[in-house]
Formats: structure tokens, sequence, C-alpha cells
């Protein structure tokens, strides 16, 4: 076997999916490291923001409704940070790399589509894990969460919202001309996972026919699976429930993206 052979199996070897992957995250990472406003709110405020949802609880009956302290503000914090570390990031950033270019121009490398997007969405992705980690480790300290009592479902609800709101983000970028545009079609979803899926106000505690209609929102079913993993109380029934609606929503955003995802500039 010559030489050159050899150096070029070593060369296939290197560029591995992993590792392309990998090198992919480790730019953007730097990127975002440079983006002070955007890393601001990928990692201050969903921190901030339980702070918020314990003062607005603080007056709620929530032993009528079968909750606790503890099981609404830390299913809510991790809420917080699926929308802000991830859904609001993840859109800005492909937003950005669309129009510098960058996106344009890792399509002609060996990169494939699918490995371009998870990769400039994998740091914001960790970010909002490691936040999701501090947030049960505090609940568990500061207002006695504990452990979670069906931790698959936790899980399950994590994976299902990292999964739905990156394809969200995808399919928000395709209408967002300019990071700041960007961050002002991200609002809508936003304001309406806060007020509508359990953050602020848990579903609980509202009127059953209109628990009914706001279950069906994107972040619902995430927070139900996260509240169910960590009070134990989400029976089988419910918590597949609750992934076929993340399911169905994972489908449909992923479908929209496919569609309408743009990786030139807009004109």
């Amino acid at each position: 076997m010559s030489a050159t052979t050899v150096a070029t199996e070593r060369g296939a070897a290197r560029t591995t999916a992993a590792g392309r992957l990998r090198a992919l995250a480790r730019a953007e990472l730097t990127l975002l490291g440079r983006n002070k406003g955007t890393l601001f709110a990928a990692l201050v405020v969903p921190l901030v923001m339980p702070v918020s949802v314990n003062s607005a609880t603080s007056g709620m009956d929530l032993e009528a409704a079968g909750l606790s302290t503890d099981s609404v503000v830390l299913p809510a914090g991790i809420g917080f940070s699926l929308l802000f570390a991830v859904y609001a990031t993840v859109t800005s950033v492909f937003v950005a790399r669309r129009e510098e270019l960058v996106l344009k121009r890792l399509r002609t490398g060996e990169l494939r589509d699918p490995e371009i997007l998870a990769g400039a969405a994998l740091p914001s992705l960790a970010i909002a894990v490691g936040q999701c980690l501090l947030l049960a480790v505090a609940c568990s300290a500061l207002l006695g969460a504990g452990a979670p009592k069906a931790p698959h479902f936790a899980v399950l609800g994590l994976l299902a919202g990292l999964v739905l709101f990156t394809a969200l983000a995808a399919v928000t970028s395709s209408f967002s001309r300019s990071t700041e545009s960007a961050q002002v079609l991200t609002m809508p979803l936003m304001f309406i996972s806060m007020l509508g899926s359990g953050l602020f106000i848990p579903l609980e505690v509202m009127p059953d026919k209109l628990a009914s209609v706001l279950e069906l929102l994107p972040m619902s079913p995430v927070i139900k699976l996260v509240r169910g993993g960590w009070t134990g109380d989400l029976s089988a029934a419910g918590a597949l429930g609750a992934l076929a609606v993340a399911v169905a929503w994972i489908v449909l955003a992923v479908f929209a993206g496919q569609r309408w995802f743009r990786w030139e500039p807009r004109r």
C-alpha cells in the first residue's frame, strides 16, 4: 500500500460525521461567545425567570390543584431554558450564519445539511442541558424538589423539547431577514408558551375546557412530562398522550423547516 493511499485513508478517517460536528460546534461556540447580547439571554435569563415564577405562584392555591411550589418552578425553569437558550438563540444563530453566507459556504464542503444545522445548534443545546441540570440541583436544595420519581418521563420531555424548539427555530429563521427581526418573530411563541403552557400559570388551576385546548401548545407536553417525571403522578396513558402531541409538533416543524428553510440571504 502506497504512502498516498495511507494518507488518504487517514484523512477519510478524520472526516467522520462526529468529527465534523465537533469542529462545527467548536467554531459556533466561539462565535456565540463573541455575541454578548445573545450569550446573556441564553445563559442568564433562563436562570432568573424561575424567581419570577416563584413569586407569581405565591398567591395561588397550588395544593387544591395537587401541586407544590417546586413542581411548578422546576418545569417552568426548564421551559425557560428551552425558550431562551434554544429557541431564541438558535433562531438568531441560523439567521446570522445565513446572512453572513456561512451556511452557503458550508454546503459546498463535506458537511451534509442536517450536520450543518445540528452543529450550529449544539452549543445552545449544551447550554440548555447544563441549565436544566443546574436548575434541578438548585430546586432540590432550595425548594426540596428531591430526585425525580419517574426520571424517564423527565428525560423524554427534555429531549422532545430540545428537538422541537430547534426545529421551530429553523422554521422561524426562514421568515427572518435579520437577527433583529428574528428577535421579534420569536416573541409570539415565547409569550404564548409562557402564558399558555403552564410556565407562569399551571394548567391545573385553569378551567378544564381552557386547559384541554392549551395542552395542545408546543411547550405544554414538555412541561407535563417534566412535571410528571418529578412528581411521579403522571400515568402511562397521560405520558403517551403528551408525547404524541410533542411528536406531532416535531413532525410538523421538521416538515415546515424542510420546505421553507433558507440557506442563502433573503433579499
